[in-house]
């Protein structure tokens, strides 16, 4: 299966299934990540593009099960950021040399899509060589064309699972992983670069459930795709449950690299949480996007979707020259470019 993929970059589900099946052979993740990086390397080169993340809101109306920021967590310290202290992040993330800025936030009401326009379009003014992703959920239509129409560039919205009955145990009723799915059509369609993802290892997930993923991407054809492993947070229903494996996660990264060629693809905090080095190991299996947190300190530690998360203690700051250090040892560079996806 693997020579069949290698060769065709494209396999139908229960194709997917069988080369997922062989995670744990070596060989195979071994052949699979070398023609990652090769594939990587002939669009990018050794480039890993940064991205500023601002996680500006941890209110959310939804209550998806395994989030640490749902709305039923009632221990969960919830905070906004003002629109001067955005800013004032994206001015020390512009110094750094990020050329792309992520506003990252639950489905949070307080913010209506005229408070979100008017953001996009005070950094789109101040920093006009920049590009503005958004990561704020499920909106309408209209929505998603105003804030297009605002200056934003890219859209992430990780659709967590493609399998129905996975997706119903994970979120509660009233959210529909259909619903979710045509979200990210109409973001393609109103002109974004748009991201999907999901989580792996998920309470209930199968590898029959990752290879329906891989199906979904392959009919997509997102500019990015955001994986990572699966963290319990302690105030969930899920907090008991064991994290998902790093080396099916490097894995998953590689046969999506092949997939899409051209994708940007992150080396998440999530690696870099269940592993030292994950995110170097990421570079190695194909990623070229790294997403360091440019949030107020006293705020990361708010921002917890799982437990443990890197980055939310003073001295986890982790400086541009440390990311650098991190690309070399990978065999790439960090560079300060907005990282548009290659068009194919």
């Amino acid at each position: 299966m693997i020579d069949k993929f290698l060769e065709s970059h494209k396999l139908s589900g229960a194709e997917y299934l069988t080369l997922l099946e062989g995670w744990e052979n070596q060989d195979i993740a071994r052949r699979l990540s070398q023609e990652a990086v090769r594939i990587r390397d002939h669009y990018y080169g050794r480039k890993i593009f940064t991205r500023g993340l601002i996680e500006f809101t941890n209110y959310c109306k939804n209550n998806c099960y395994y989030c640490g920021i749902r709305n039923g967590n009632r221990n969960a310290g919830r905070y906004r950021l003002t629109e001067e202290e955005i800013l004032k992040c994206c001015h020390m993330g512009y110094e750094m040399g990020h050329r792309t800025f992520v506003l990252q936030g639950g489905e949070d009401p307080w913010f209506t899509d005229e408070k979100t326009a008017a953001i996009i379009r005070r950094i789109k003014g101040e920093f006009p060589d920049c590009a503005v992703t958004l990561s704020i959920g499920e909106k309408s239509y209209e929505s998603y064309r105003l804030f297009r129409e605002a200056g934003a560039d890219r859209y992430l919205l990780r659709h967590e699972t493609a399998d129905e009955t996975l997706y119903r145990s994970l979120h509660p009723a009233g959210m529909s992983l259909k619903r979710r799915k045509q979200c990210l059509y109409d973001l393609k369609e109103l002109g974004y670069q748009v991201g999907a993802g999901f989580m792996v290892g998920a309470p209930g997930q199968t590898l029959a459930h990752l290879a329906k993923d891989l199906v979904f991407l392959q009919e997509l054809q997102p500019q990015m795709a955001g994986i990572g492993p699966f963290i319990p947070h302690h105030d969930t229903k899920y907090g008991d449950e064991k994290a998902g494996s790093i080396e099916l996660t490097l894995f998953l990264l590689s046969v999506i690299r092949i997939m899409l060629p051209a994708v940007l693809l992150p080396a998440t905090t999530a690696l870099g949480t269940l592993d030292p080095t994950g995110r170097e190991k990421g570079f190695m299996a194909g990623a070229n996007v790294v997403m360091p947190n440019l949030s107020p300190m006293e705020n990361r530690r708010l921002y917890e979707l799982y437990d443990n998360k890197i980055g939310t203690r003073e001295e986890e700051g982790e400086s541009m020259e440390s990311l650098a250090k991190r690309a070399q040892s990978a065999g790439c560079r960090l560079v300060s470019e907005r990282g548009d996806a290659v068009m194919l």
